[in-house]
């Protein structure tokens, strides 16, 4: 049985893999308190709070400067 907190793979995941980056380079670029836990439950789809999907979105936008994504591009809940 699937948990309503389990949101499956999120279109972050693929954005990832696409721009060759891994969880530590979202997490060294952060200016805020992002841990790799977090970035890995993004990936999979572990339900985050809007706070932290903030995080990730902000550390994302910081290592690819010339795009910027929004938390509709990276989550899909």
């Amino acid at each position: 049985m699937i948990s309503s907190r389990e949101r499956g793979v999120q279109p972050l995941d693929a954005l990832l893999n696409k721009l060759k980056l891994k969880n530590s380079n979202l997490v060294d670029a952060s200016k805020e308190q992002l841990t790799h836990k977090m970035v890995a439950r993004g990936r999979k789809g572990r339900f985050l709070t809007r706070h932290s999907q903030w995080k990730i979105c902000n550390a994302l936008n910081a290592c690819q400067p010339e795009k910027k994504y929004r938390l509709e591009d990276i989550f899909n809940y």
